[in-house]
């Protein structure tokens, strides 16, 4: 028994750092409304610059195009490195509410949830800009050596349980100041109405600054000491947020006792799992790992089902306006004029740049199934990747089996459909930012349990794709010593031709309009007769079948797929250029599609530029542009162009009326 004690108390520092994100994550959502993303990217930037401080005595700017680090002489003591760091997550508390989120307080949920993806994309690309993305080892913090539990004798590092100490202080005081400040009563008086933080004498905007402020503190601090147990990459800080949010969920992202409690208790099971997977009767084909993972969103799952309907609202100054989904015209016509150009570009096109332009290809299909979850339903999902995985491995192993092109692709895609589907369970239930951790939970723990599970891709972790053909045509995208060839990039062609025609017929017909209303106000649309759960299923089927067959495409493109290939952060990444492109529209997607990282826009900037730099900067050069379109046009690149067209023609009616109005009053 002693031996499960001591595995429960290993986790006490990983439990300790999920605790000290979830603190942060209440307070964010408490001051401004906002389930931050980002969090966790924050307290790896945070700890980023300490470790730097600490290791060379450089501070490191991260405003790209300014010098890399200011050089302060030598290596920081420790006392000094903390405070500078701490200051940095101050001002990055200040700026990521002044700039991005204070001017979205009135627009959609959406644009707040995609303009944090935005942050976390950027404040990711500045960490493998200035740190690189190796991992690296962090000299620990707090006091090392073991600690001795009296009465049951176990042994414990001490480092651990001094964090659990830090992070137990940190909570208690900011309850303190929650329950019995005026700080504390008008913040969480603007949770409820801002109205009601006014009424204090308090400014709601002054509130969610400072909440802001405070929880980027808080992540720093829990990113500094946590560092030396968890190793630092720009990956496993921005994995954390997960367990983080399934602790915040836990105290309904109100409690800040109880979601440090979650938090602490969920890193305590995660490495008794660990040890449970000794056991004889724990199953080979699921490795502790992926268990793991998938604890945070069976917490995620049963909060949301028991206390969905308690579940705090935030108060906010105004709902805005959803991104604009304008009825497509002239679909026949334009989608003929796009796919001659296309296969044109693809006959023409070196070989490097046709490349580029079949990424943009299969990425345009993956952005047209977020179209129709997210543009027509409103359903941010952040687990498109997966629907993509799925059929991508499936497809593989139906080729395995012998089963020929065209069918294997279009299995594979209703596999992804299944798994959508199953997806769909939670938003029959919850919707908004509440789906979107979910979405994200299960893209996590699928990615670990399915794409990294050596039971499934085999030991090298990669599955070979056969190459598809069609009535004796090879339409294989490589055949050695011939690359990207046109024959692949004819089918990419078409099948994305056919895919935009029905997205924009399903924009235009019945079941079309009964999304956008749900879309709009679910329970107006409920009582106005629309099928709210056959409605959600149906979109939710049509997308993963569309993403799945996005993921057969990129397998035959790279002739091989791995979990890399469908992470959680491809997922993230094509939300963040679909929405940049216009995320309610075909045309938005086809936008999306063309700046996508790889796709063409990068693959012509390397034509004319050094040859590859471009790419360097496609993930910090994606999230600014989403933080800017969230704020400025949350209609998208292509949304905004249709309302620029739209001005236009109303201005050219305009003024034929007014040329007419005086002829009509001279024939009077």
């Amino acid at each position: 028994m002693d031996v499960y004690v001591q595995f429960l108390l290993l986790g006490v520092g990983t439990g300790a750092l999920y605790a000290g994100l979830a603190l942060g994550l209440v307070l964010g959502y408490q001051g401004a409304g906002v389930i931050n993303f980002a969090h966790g990217t924050i307290a790896m930037y945070v700890a980023y610059v300490y470790d730097e401080l600490r290791d060379s005595g450089d501070y490191v700017l991260p405003l790209i195009g300014l010098p890399d680090r200011i050089d302060l002489g030598e290596p920081v003591a420790t006392a000094p490195a903390i405070v500078i760091a701490l200051l940095t997550a101050v001002v990055l508390g200040v700026i990521m509410h002044a700039v991005v989120f204070h001017p979205l307080r009135r627009q959609p949920l959406l644009a707040k949830v995609v303009a944090s993806v935005g942050v976390m994309l950027v404040l990711q690309a500045v960490v493998a800009l200035r740190f690189g993305t190796g991992n690296r080892i962090v000299a620990g913090t707090l006091p090392q050596g073991s600690w001795r539990v009296p009465v049951i004798d176990v042994v414990v590092p001490s480092d651990r349980m001094w964090l659990g100490v830090v992070v137990a202080l940190v909570t208690a005081l900011l309850w303190a100041v929650s329950k019995w400040t005026r700080f504390g009563l008008a913040t969480r008086a603007a949770a409820v109405e801002p109205k009601g933080a006014i009424l204090l004498g308090w400014s709601p905007g002054m509130l969610a600054g400072g909440n802001w402020v405070v929880a980027a503190v808080v992540a720093g601090i829990v990113g500094i000491l946590a560092a030396s147990m968890t190793g630092l990459n720009s990956v496993n800080y921005v994995l954390f947020v997960v367990p983080a949010l399934a602790a915040a969920l836990a105290g309904r992202l109100r409690s800040l006792p109880v979601a440090a409690t979650a938090g602490l208790a969920l890193g305590m099971v995660e490495s008794m799992v660990s040890k449970l997977s000794t056991w004889d009767v724990y199953p080979d084909w699921l490795p502790f790992v992926a268990a793991q993972r998938a604890l945070p969103l069976l917490v995620i799952i049963v909060v949301l089902f028991v206390q969905g309907g308690a579940l705090p609202i935030r108060g906010t100054l105004g709902d805005g306006r959803q991104p604009r989904s304008p009825r497509p015209t002239h679909v026949g016509r334009t989608t003929a004029i796009l796919t001659v150009a296309s296969l044109v570009a693809v006959s023409l096109f070196p070989t490097t740049l046709r490349f580029h332009l079949f990424v943009s290809l299969a990425a345009a299909i993956l952005m047209l199934s977020i179209v129709v979850i997210t543009g027509y339903l409103g359903q941010v999902s952040l687990a498109q990747a997966v629907f993509a995985g799925a059929a991508g491995f499936a497809t593989a192993r139906l080729a395995d089996a012998h089963v020929a092109f065209p069918l294997s692709p279009l299995l594979g895609a209703l596999a992804a459909t299944v798994v959508g589907l199953l997806m769909a369970v939670p938003a029959l239930r919850i919707r908004g930012a509440q789906l979107a951790v979910v979405t994200m939970a299960a893209g996590v723990a699928i990615e670990e349990a399915v794409f990294r599970n050596p039971s499934v891709t085999g030991v090298s972790g990669a599955q070979l794709v056969a190459p598809p053909g069609l009535f004796g045509v090879d339409l294989a995208a490589n055949r050695a010593p011939d690359f990207n060839r046109w024959e692949f990039g004819v089918l990419l062609v078409v099948v994305v031709a056919l895919l935009a025609v029905a997205v924009a017929n399903l924009r235009r017909s019945g079941t079309g309009r009964r999304m956008l209303a749900l879309r709009s106000n679910e329970r107006a649309a409920a009582a106005a007769g629309v099928d709210v759960v056959g409605t959600k299923l149906l979109a939710f089927g049509l997308s993963s079948f569309i993403a799945g067959l996005g993921g057969a495409m990129l397998g035959y493109l790279r002739g091989a797929i791995s979990g890399d290939s469908f992470s959680v952060f491809v997922s993230l990444t094509l939300l963040a250029f679909a929405y940049l492109g216009g995320i309610a529209s075909v045309g938005g997607a086809l936008v999306g599609a063309f700046l996508a990282p790889g796709g063409l826009l990068f693959g012509l900037l390397d034509q004319v530029g050094d040859g590859g730099g471009a790419g360097r900067y496609s993930a910090l050069i994606g999230g600014v542009a989403l933080v800017a379109v969230a704020i400025l046009a949350p209609e998208g690149i292509a949304g905004r162009i249709g309302l620029a067209r739209d001005r236009a023609r109303r201005r050219r009616a305009a003024r034929v009326v007014a040329a007419q109005a005086p002829a009509a009053g001279g024939v009077g």
